[in-house]
């Protein structure tokens, strides 16, 4: 018997609302991942961060999401969706309030801690909400696509909104709005979405495999994000590759002897799941890779200022948007595999006319074809890898299925990132001044085409697809 049940789904006439509210909190997620990159100048005035130790203010949200998520996806399925939605809101409202108020520099660390395991919380919780209220077909396609048209567009907003915020009210601003935006989300869920039946006592939480998986996990996040600056033959990358290694294989010989087990084992026979964790882990490395490099070509290259900055990424916001419309029509009309085809290929060409238009003195207007071209296919990419991954999964794995897809999400946008980063940096380490900004731009344009390569490769995970939905 399945610890929770698949609830029924409120009237039709609430369904719309409910949705809103799923879309909003998918916002805020992807929010809290970009609002602060504009703002690290300022914080690290405002709290004295060095300069190695500024990183951490993005490194602790990435790390404790990436490590939580597997946890967070089974509390779903076990706790309950309703339950791990509000849960995850508060924790959101209830840190960024801190994050606002804070002048400390590691309270604020560990603020943006917080606000990752609400991540891993709120993310698998939102996704198993929206495929168990709507059922498979158009209409959770349709829900699908509104979700992933919110959530790729607060990556991009996010940047326009830090930098409006901080110009206005500075860096304690990016924290605070989350705390209204957060906390009527966990009102709203508590009071629109369907009651969480009793736990069933017939299946335990398998607390040995959540406690090696999340730390075996967060240990391999940790090291992809702190490799690059140490290096990767140092003692301390060695020894934490050495201890995710251990605490991961002793979280395999756990799952394949416990009665209930964190991952069940038949999930990761399920090709359409399967084909769907991998899609997400090559979209992160690549689609997600953009904007970190973007923002550097337009900061260091051509001296924006955070809310020019952030007005640069409102064209592909609006495209990623659009891309997301477009790609569940796509479903509807050719099915998910030709949609996913489509978007890779398009964004790959999207990469390829990004890299040719970057050079040291090219306008904003040269980089809008690719940028039009990889938004709009990052978009439609978007929703039809995550229809992929809840087709055909029973509603009591659905917490785990999303939080499994989200992990590798989250991993693949680590590792993509860390790889990409070592690339460029090897055209400007130990240049300064017109040097070190031609050998940026070279790096930001082998980079991309890198990009274009890594999304090419994406296509053949389709292959691993034995059966998709045609409609």
């Amino acid at each position: 018997m399945s610890a929770i049940t698949s609830s029924p789904a409120p009237p039709r006439q609430r369904l719309g609302l409910s949705l809103f509210v799923l879309a909003a909190a998918q916002l805020v997620i992807a929010l809290d991942f970009n609002i602060v990159y504009v703002a690290l100048p300022s914080i690290q005035e405002g709290l004295g961060f060095s300069e190695q130790d500024l990183q951490w203010v993005v490194s602790a949200y990435v790390v404790a999401t990436g490590g939580f998520l597997l946890l967070g996806g089974r509390a779903t399925d076990l706790l309950g969706r309703r339950r791990m939605f509000v849960l995850a809101a508060g924790l959101y409202a209830g840190s960024s309030l801190i994050g606002g108020l804070t002048d400390t520099a590691w309270l604020l660390v560990a603020v943006r801690a917080v606000q990752g395991i609400g991540g891993s919380l709120l993310f698998p919780a939102t996704l198993s909400l929206i495929t168990t209220i709507y059922e498979e077909g158009p209409r959770r396609n349709k829900a699908l696509a509104v979700w992933g048209a919110a959530g790729a567009g607060g990556l991009c907003f996010g940047s326009l909104l830090g930098g409006v915020l901080v110009e206005a009210f500075g860096w304690p601003s990016v924290f605070m709005v989350n705390v209204p935006l957060a906390g009527a989300i966990a009102v709203a869920g508590w009071l629109l979405f369907p009651a969480d039946p009793p736990r069933s006592r017939e299946r335990d939480f398998d607390a040995l495999g959540a406690v090696t998986a999340t730390a075996g996990i967060t240990l391999l996040v940790f090291l992809l994000v702190r490799g690059p600056e140490v290096g990767w033959t140092s003692k301390a990358t060695v020894l934490c590759a050495l201890c995710s290694a251990l605490l991961l294989a002793a979280f395999a010989v756990i799952e394949s002897r416990t009665r209930d087990p964190l991952t069940p084992v038949r999930l990761l026979t399920h090709r359409s799941l399967v084909a769907g964790m991998a899609l997400a882990a090559v979209f992160n490395a690549t689609f997600a890779s953009v904007p970190y490099f973007l923002t550097r070509y337009f900061q260091l290259v051509h001296h924006y200022s955070a809310l020019e900055t952030g007005l640069a990424f409102l064209l592909p916001a609006v495209m990623v948007a659009a891309g997301t419309q477009v790609g569940e029509r796509a479903v509807a009309a050719f099915g998910v595999r030709a949609t996913l085809l489509g978007g890779l290929l398009l964004g790959a060409a999207g990469a390829v006319a990004l890299a040719v238009a970057f050079t040291d003195s090219g306008s904003y207007g040269r980089l809008v074809p690719g940028l039009v071209l990889l938004s709009l296919g990052q978009g439609a990419a978007w929703t039809a890898l995550w229809i992929v991954a809840a087709s055909g999964v029973a509603p009591s794995d659905q917490g785990i299925a999303s939080g499994l897809a989200s992990t590798t999400l989250q991993v693949g946008g680590a590792v993509g990132l860390a790889l990409l980063v070592a690339v460029a940096n090897t055209r400007s380490d130990g240049l300064a001044g017109d040097a070190m900004r031609d050998g940026l731009v070279d790096g930001v344009r082998l980079v991309s085409y890198l990009i274009a390569a890594g999304i090419c490769c994406g296509a053949f995970v389709l292959l691993a697809l034995r059966r998709t939905p045609s409609r």
